[in-house]
Order: C-alpha cells, then structure tokens, then sequence
C-alpha cells in the first residue's frame, strides 16, 4: 500500500509548483501549502526509491544475448558504478548503448541534430533471450538532440519535468519482454513506430524488435536497457545481467561492459541463449 501511494509523487510535486507559481501575494497560506506539497513530494520520491534498492541476498547475473549488432559504446553501466542510473524505476543496473562512431558533444552549434544524424538511430533492437512482451509503446515523438551546451541546459529541467508524470514519459516509445523466472527485460528511447511486435507475442533469442531512436529522457539516440524483477518500473527492482563481448583489442569478456568503452557483441551458442538463466 505505501507504494502505491509513493508512485504518485510527481502529482504533489506538481501541485506544490502549482501552488507556489499561482500565489501573487508572497509568504502566505497558499505559498505554505505549496512548500509543504513539495517536500512531501520529494520525501515520497525518496522513500519510493529506497523501497526499490536490491536486496541485500540477490540473485547470480543472468546470463543473455545483447541487444544489437554491430559496434557501440556503453554509457552509465553498472560495470563503472552501482546504482548505474539510480534505483528509482528499476534501473539500479540499467546500462545506455550508443553506436559508434558518431558526432561529438560541442559546447555551443549547432544547438541541436536531428535524430538521423546518428548511426544509432533506426538501428534494429534485438531479443536479449527468449520471451514474451508484456507492454509496448511507439507513439511518442522522436525529439531532436541535446549535446550541445545549451541542450543540457535544457534537458536537466525537461527531464524533472518528466519524471513527474508517468514512467512512459521518462522511457519515451518503449517494450517490456518477460523472459520467465521472475526477470522482465526493457527497452527506452525506441523510434516512433519502429515496434515489429504487440503486447502477447512470443519472441526468440536475436529476433529484431524495434528500432533505436531518440524518444522521452533522451540526449541522443540510444537504447536503454535494464533488468527487473516485476512488470512495474515503480516497484520493481533491478537485477544483475552478463553480456559476452568483444573489445577494441580483440579481447574476448563476460560481464557488462565498463563506460567509455566500445565493444562488439560474442554471441551465445543456441543451447545457451535459449536458456538466460545459463550459469555465467
């Protein structure tokens, strides 16, 4: 029950803002009201995220395919550090792929890129394992970039903006994969219109399932990927994943990949992909 009321933290937030930006007549009773709503808000985003810290007994790293083909560049993974994004909505070990090569951040022009401009963009998303899709969406815009100087400026506001509503807001055009024993795989930022599947389909290990794109908390176009013990981003918790993967080198690793680095992915015989519970 607590949590089901901690979920709709961003409704408080954004009446307290509401409250606060109407009020003409400085420190008063409406001005009060809308502080008290805000720290309230922000006490019941806490406690939501705390609530969804992993257990301090957690499940071995499940052992999958990654999502793409081709050559990509990790960000935010949980191989650098844990929480990976924070534990809020799951994504205690949530990793970012970008493919690469691909233009670089610039401090003042151009301002924004469209979508097309990077190679990640339409890329195909594959089937980590075996599964079924339990929630999908691809309505959602894809938006132009924000790596410039003043696209972060504008993306940390639009993105607390975001997180006041709905989890859809934040994931943008988005797919959820049950893949069985409790584990649930997701997919973020997909491109409007891209899904080659519905909600009750059954997929196979490598089958294509949409395409990266740029949509909700975004910068530039990339997949989101995470694992979680519960179709609820808003309860669920993180679980820990291994990827087999190729460096720059030529060096072969098990695990997920550290950030900053580039990589190819080492596909699993058949026998193993069919089974993401295989020991790693």
């Amino acid at each position: 029950m607590p949590q089901s009321l901690w979920k709709r933290h961003g409704l408080v937030l954004a009446a307290g803002a509401a409250c606060i930006l109407v009020n003409g007549k400085g420190i008063g009773p409406l001005w009060l009201v809308g502080l008290a709503l805000l720290v309230t808000g922000l006490l019941m985003r806490r406690a939501m995220t705390r609530a969804q810290r992993p257990p301090s007994e957690e499940a071995p790293p499940l052992a999958l395919d990654i999502p793409v083909n081709g050559r990509w560049m990790a960000r935010n993974g949980p191989a650098t550090k844990v929480p990976s994004h924070t534990h809020n909505l799951a994504q205690t070990y949530a990793i970012d792929l970008a493919r690469r090569p691909a233009p670089e951040p610039v401090w003042l022009w151009p301002l924004t890129r469209r979508p097309e401009s990077y190679p990640s963009f339409g890329e195909p998303l594959l089937a980590p394992a075996n599964g079924q899709v339990v929630a999908a969406r691809d309505g959602q815009r894809d938006h132009l970039t924000r790596t410039s100087l003043a696209g972060l400026l504008y993306v940390l506001p639009e993105g607390f903006m975001r997180s006041l509503g709905l989890p859809r807001h934040l994931l943008g055009n988005h797919l959820i994969l049950d893949l069985g024993n409790g584990a649930y795989a997701v997919f973020a930022h997909l491109r409007r219109h891209s899904l080659k599947v519905a909600v009750g389909d059954h997929v196979t290990a490598g089958q294509s399932l949409a395409e990266c794109g740029n949509s909700g908390n975004s910068s530039e176009p990339h997949l989101h990927f995470q694992l979680m013990d519960s179709p609820d981003l808003t309860t669920a918790h993180g679980l820990r994943f291994t990827w087999r993967y190729q460096d720059d080198d030529g060096h072969e690793h098990e695990g997920v990949p550290a950030d900053n680095t580039c990589f190819v992915p080492v596909r699993r015989a058949p026998a193993d992909s069919s089974n993401p519970y295989a020991a790693s």
